[in-house]
């Protein structure tokens, strides 16, 4: 067993296979790699890692009684994401903000995690190509990651306290294997936490200029040959003690921790266009 103590969930024990994954070099990268990407650049009180949120996910699946099975689901989805998260969707011009999706088969099967998973009698297949309801559905619907995210990243931001976040998640439950929520009030409420995120902290002027610029950074030294892409497969140290390592590099960073070129980011809006995002609780 692995004891997991969780800002969201509170102390949760695991069976041993969690235990095994957590100790794959795969999940350990995740622990370096900001859940918002560069914005801990201007705001360092966004530093929660992707592997808290994927930790979070999994205890949310067990506690709506999920299969095991989904639960690994839910520690394994954000397994592909590059450093700085959503940053790499902006590097390569993904719209969709999916392109970890695009290449999480290929960064599961390269990995340590099909053998953890043969060892407890799991195939990665059952992971690719699993129809996991709690863990993933369509905007604008409630899932596990979802909900995950719009609580963990609104108390980070201090939108929400931890308390409230908790206490919603009494009035969970599920119907034909969806997530709905118990109570009218917490419906609207959550509708409305998830609208404030989407305003405050994903589409914030001054976070989506931190990411943009660390994007176009990227990559730039991605065409210059200075970065490789391989490089953004390791975890946001490595990748950011390489570009400091550069000259220009460095003092591009320093220039997105001291807002430079923020106004001029102000006056011809944001090159980054953020997937549009609502979220519509069903009552159950």
């Amino acid at each position: 067993m692995v004891q997991i103590n969780d800002i969201l969930y509170g102390n949760v024990e695991l069976p041993d296979i969690f235990k095994d994954l957590l100790q794959t070099k795969a999940l350990k990268r995740l622990a370096g790699i900001h859940q918002s990407g560069a914005i801990f650049l201007v705001n360092p009180d966004l530093s929660h890692s992707r592997l808290e949120h994927a930790i979070g996910v999994t205890l949310l699946i067990r506690l709506l009684d999920g299969t095991e099975l989904e639960q690994i689901a839910g520690l394994l989805h954000d397994l592909s994401h590059t450093a700085f998260s959503h940053v790499g969707d902006y590097v390569f011009e993904n719209k969709e903000e999916n392109y970890h999706e695009q290449v999480f088969a290929d960064v599961l099967m390269h990995s340590e995690i099909p053998a953890v998973l043969a060892k407890y009698g799991y195939h990665p297949d059952q992971i690719i190509e699993g129809n996991f309801t709690i863990l993933e559905q369509p905007l604008p619907a409630l899932c596990a990651d979802r909900l995950d995210y719009t609580l963990r990243d609104a108390v980070h931001a201090g939108l929400i306290s931890r308390q409230a976040a908790k206490s919603f998640l009494q009035y969970l439950s599920l119907n034909e294997g969806h997530m709905v929520v118990t109570d009218e009030a917490q419906s609207l409420w959550i509708n409305e936490v998830f609208k404030q995120l989407n305003l405050e902290v994903f589409n914030l002027p001054l976070y989506v200029y931190a990411n943009q610029q660390m994007a176009i950074l990227i990559r730039d030294f991605l065409t210059s040959g200075f970065l490789k892409k391989e490089d953004l497969f390791k975890d946001d140290t490595f990748l950011l003690n390489k570009i400091r390592s550069n000259s220009l590099g460095y003092e591009a960073v320093k220039a997105i921790k001291l807002h430079k070129g923020y106004t001029e980011f102000l006056k011809k809006g944001a090159a980054i266009q953020i997937k549009p995002r609502e979220l519509k609780a069903l009552l159950l």
